[in-house]
This record gives structure tokens, sequence and C-alpha cells, in this order.
């Protein structure tokens, strides 16, 4: 795996965290949060200015972030600590249909 991957591994995973304490603090709730997350990803989907050659998969790839921290709020709800490739895992199963706009992963 390339090292920047495994570094962006380690940001995504203290993003989850952050993130998991705005909500334990109530700082945020979870309704925020979840619609913060779905807001950035429909952004990240719709964005005008992204390059129209880019494949299906290249928007995945960049909506990838968004949707790991998406789940890693909802399995922290429910009181789960999935490692990073179990929520990884999950992106992938969880991807909206492209012929769509961001669907929650809720």
């Amino acid at each position: 795996m390339n090292t920047a991957n495994l570094q962006l591994a380690g940001v995504y995973a203290t993003l989850a965290a952050l993130i998991s304490i705005l909500r334990d603090k109530k700082l945020l709730s979870e309704t925020e949060l979840e619609r913060l997350l779905a807001g950035v990803e429909g952004s990240l989907m719709a964005d005008p200015l992204r390059p129209v050659e880019f494949s299906h998969a290249n928007v995945d790839a960049i909506c990838f972030p968004t949707r790991f921290l998406r789940l890693a709020l909802q399995a922290a709800s429910e009181g789960e600590q999935p490692s990073f490739a179990q929520l990884a895992a999950r992106v992938g199963l969880t991807k909206p249909d492209h012929d769509q706009a961001a669907l929650p992963l809720v």
C-alpha cells in the first residue's frame, strides 16, 4: 500500500474519534453531524467544477473520507469500534447508485 494511503488511514481514524467526541460532549448532535457529513458528500458528488473525465471510481475515491466518517459516526452511536479496514469495507458496500444523489448511509 502506498505510504500516503497509510497516513490517510490514520487521519480518517483521528477524524472519526474527534467526531465522536463532538457528539459525546454534546457540542454537536448526531443528527447535526450526519447532516453536515451528508451535505459534504452531496457537494462532492455534485461539484460542477470537477473534471468531466473523472470516472465513477474517481468520484467514489473523493467521497470515501466522508462516507467513512459517516459510517464511523453510525458505528460509534451503536457502541461499535470497528477497525479502519472494517469501516473501509463497509464504505464499499454502501456506495450510492451513481444514477441518484448521495443517499444516507444510516
